[in-house]
């Protein structure tokens, strides 16, 4: 499967972005389904994760009751909402399809697949 991960830009402190990543190539409920994000120099940081029908989510203590992880399986799309957003949040978004749903999937050799990554620049 192919993933591409958009929506992320330059937002002030407080603010809001939605980012998006879009699935091609394989059935894209087959997969459980990830967020992480890489700073510069620093390694890439697991956020959010959601099993294959939505029903169950998990975050990093960094963004919970900050971000929030969807899906929508018919339009083989899956979303990450931030929100109070900080400088500290800047940085390359990834999403990431595998088979590891559930708490424990937080590292990045439980994804087989790998979006391109979108910037998020927070101002302060």
């Amino acid at each position: 499967v192919q993933l591409q991960a958009s929506g992320g830009g330059l937002v002030q402190a407080g603010g809001s972005l939605r980012l998006s990543c879009t699935a091609s190539g394989g059935t894209f409920s087959r997969y459980a389904m990830g967020w992480f994000r890489q700073a510069p120099g620093k390694e890439r940081e697991f956020l959010a994760n959601i099993d294959w029908s939505g029903g169950a989510r998990y975050y990093s203590d960094s963004v919970k009751g900050r971000f929030s992880i969807s899906r929508d399986n018919d339009k083989n799309t899956l979303f990450l909402q931030m929100n109070s957003l900080k400088p500290e949040d800047t940085a390359v978004y990834y999403c990431a399809a595998g088979y590891c749903s559930g708490y424990g999937c937080f590292g990045t050799n439980r994804y087989n697949y790998w979006g391109q990554g979108t910037q998020v620049t927070v101002s302060s």
